[in-house]
């Protein structure tokens, strides 16, 4: 990631629907990127930073505090910050308020109360709620972001889906759900898309509902 310029990068990459990208962060409110581990994920939010719009990014610390430091610090080398997991709804408000884009990576188990069982692949997954709580809360765009790779292209595609709209109804705890059921399925449907690109080994629905046996 490193040797990547934005000189050179177009070799490498290209996109499609960055007008959509650019008219949701033209409107000054935040833009939340609902992604997942498909694809090229690190690299998408290294090329954000490359094309001039440096982002946030949700991530968990890693064990090792030397190799966290290293591998954070490529991250960031062009200008992107990064959110730490244990302490990102602060974070989160404070970069959609200031109208910054953050990348939320949405296909990991979670356990309530950070996370609501929400349909993912006809499955009740722990689903983390925090994106559809700010964007309720701030009114920031949610935008599908995933860089895949594309063989007609020879190179990776950072794909802009179309921004999701929420429809608040007055039942906040009703709306979140509502809101992340339709970041899951959005998810699914790229997944489906592109199945062997997901690389995923984690236990995605290891948390259950209340009363249901475990799935490992």
């Amino acid at each position: 990631m490193p040797r990547y310029t934005p000189e050179n990068i177009a070799d490498w990459i290209c996109t499609e629907g960055l007008e959509r990208y650019l008219a949701a962060e033209a409107r000054g409110k935040g833009v939340l990127i609902l992604t997942g581990h498909l694809g090229a994920w690190e690299l998408s939010s290294f090329y954000h930073s490359l094309m001039g719009h440096p982002m946030g990014m949700v991530i968990r610390r890693l064990d090792n505090r030397r190799l966290d430091e290293y591998v954070n610090r490529i991250r960031c080398m062009r200008g992107n910050h990064v959110l730490h997991k244990d302490d990102f709804a602060r974070g989160l408000l404070t970069a959609m308020r200031s109208g910054q884009a953050v990348g939320i990576l949405m296909d990991t188990n979670m356990t309530p109360p950070q996370g609501v069982f929400a349909r993912f692949f006809g499955v009740e997954a722990c689903t983390a709620s925090g994106l559809a709580r700010v964007a309720l809360r701030t009114g920031a765009a949610v935008l599908p972001g995933f860089l895949l790779w594309e063989p007609n292209e020879g190179r990776y595609v950072l794909h802009f889906g179309e921004e999701l709209t929420f429809c608040p109804t007055g039942d906040t705890e009703g709306d979140i759900l509502a809101a992340t059921q339709q970041c899951n399925d959005v998810l699914e449907s790229w997944i489906r898309r592109y199945p062997d690109q997901w690389l995923w080994i984690h236990k995605r629905w290891k948390t259950r509902p209340p009363g249901q046996a475990p799935l490992y």
